[in-house]
């Protein structure tokens, strides 16, 4: 009876996995129309084609600073929580990035159209990418929640972002074997890590108002940096600049916007972020559970 559960079972992942291709590229495009709509080059005459070549250098260096950023956390470590969640937040955010790039840019053809009539829409890199990502996110909210909160409020948060990232990646399995493209799509992303972002502002930003304190001053810019950094990323996607670019022979897409932004971001958590980084109960001003709850 088990033999025969795990083989249905299976069975059923196998199948699962092939059913996000098919979703396909909307409109139907071609594996000639793909590398009519960008960059396309042989990989050292290999027979391979690496897609968009500057992207792909660009995402896979911001990978690897994210993943600098973790491993200084890390260094830095002195038995604080807050600076091993962001070590930990850091690094999943760098091999995020370099699984992003593998599928949206460098082996996008390869991975997407090679031998089919038409491309698919996504990959299990992209997958692996959004799940990682959610969990990043809400380890960035464990290392805020270690360094800034206490009691109650550091409970409610650390609950709230393990809620998140299992549920996340729930929706996101769900969609990848039904398929779904909502539920694996970067909108659907967005949408679960943006109260972790919205929490981190409100709770910098309010202890800042209150207590002038350096830590909050630096973690708050960090956070207006990544709105600046997503708010031009939609900007220039909606203003459609990418195929404007390209139809004039140069190629720069709103990820790229989107990337060297991040590279400002992950080089100033570097910096000016792990400088400060302390858990509450190491460094004051703390933020007081009952005070922040009677203000609101």
């Amino acid at each position: 009876m088990t033999r025969l559960t795990l083989t249905a079972l299976s069975t059923l992942i196998l199948t699962g996995c092939d059913r996000i291709d098919s979703l396909l590229w909307q409109p139907k495009t071609t594996p000639t129309q793909w590398c009519e709509s960008m960059p396309c080059v042989e990989l050292f005459s290999s027979g391979v084609t690496l897609t968009q070549p500057t992207s792909t250098l660009l995402i896979y260096f911001l990978g690897l600073m994210w993943l600098w950023v973790g491993w200084r956390f890390w260094q830095r470590d002195n038995e604080q929580k807050s600076r091993r969640w962001w070590s930990i937040a850091m690094t999943l955010g760098g091999i995020a990035a370099i699984s992003a790039g593998t599928s949206y840019q460098a082996f996008g053809f390869e991975l997407k159209c090679t031998e089919r009539e038409f491309c698919t829409w996504t990959s299990w890199w992209e997958i692996a990418y959004l799940a990682m990502q959610v969990g990043s996110v809400n380890a960035m909210l464990a290392g805020v929640a270690y360094a800034c909160t206490k009691g109650l409020m550091r409970r409610l948060l650390l609950t709230y972002g393990l809620a998140n990232t299992v549920i996340y990646c729930c929706v996101a399995a769900v969609g990848a074997f039904l398929p779904n493209r909502f539920m694996i799509s970067f909108e659907m992303l967005v949408l679960f890590s943006t109260p972790a972002f919205l929490a981190c502002f409100l709770i910098n930003g309010w202890r800042y108002i209150n207590n002038k304190s350096n830590k909050d001053n630096i973690l708050l810019r960090a956070w207006i940096i990544m709105f600046v950094t997503n708010a031009l990323y939609f900007g220039y996607l909606l203003l459609g600049y990418t195929q404007i670019l390209w139809s004039k022979g140069f190629w720069f897409s709103e990820n790229d916007v989107l990337h060297v932004l991040m590279l400002v971001w992950v080089w100033y958590v570097g910096t000016a972020v792990v400088s400060v980084m302390a858990d509450a109960e190491s460094q004051s001003p703390s933020l007081d559970d009952h005070a922040f709850i009677n203000k609101h």
